[in-house]
């Protein structure tokens, strides 16, 4: 399937546990690291614009999702325990700051990065 050039970014869910999804965050089919959701508390899976601003709660440069239905403040941020989320996108500590600089660059050389996020893992295994 061709990569639709208008989305930089897919999270693909892998696992379903009661408490918690696991995923992975893909670019232009390149692993870039694993992820955490909440299960009380999942983004619905569909493509979003990312921005890259000031978090009033962690005071530091973070990925917002724009536009979640019925949500706002959803970001990728570190931690490793579902609680640790009440819907954000759970990322290593070592991966978050990379992760920011990442979109924030394309931020800076486009005004639109997006994200689609993805509940089927055959999609992501069929597009390698």
């Amino acid at each position: 399937m061709p990569e639709d050039k208008a989305v930089h970014g897919k999270l693909y869910r892998t696992s379903h546990y009661i408490n918690k999804r696991t995923g992975e965050l893909v670019e232009r089919l390149h692993f870039i690291c694993d992820t955490l959701e909440n299960a009380d508390y999942l983004v619905p899976a569909l493509i979003y614009k990312v921005q890259v601003t000031q978090s009033p709660k962690f005071k530091r440069l973070l990925p917002l999702l724009s536009q979640v239905p019925g949500r706002s403040g959803i970001r990728f941020h570190r931690g490793s325990l579902p609680e640790h989320s009440k819907g954000c996108i759970l990322i290593s500590a070592s991966m978050e700051q990379s992760l920011t600089a990442r979109w924030l660059s394309e931020q800076s050389a486009s005004d639109e990065t997006r994200l689609e996020i993805c509940n089927n893992i055959n999609y992501y295994r069929n597009e390698k």
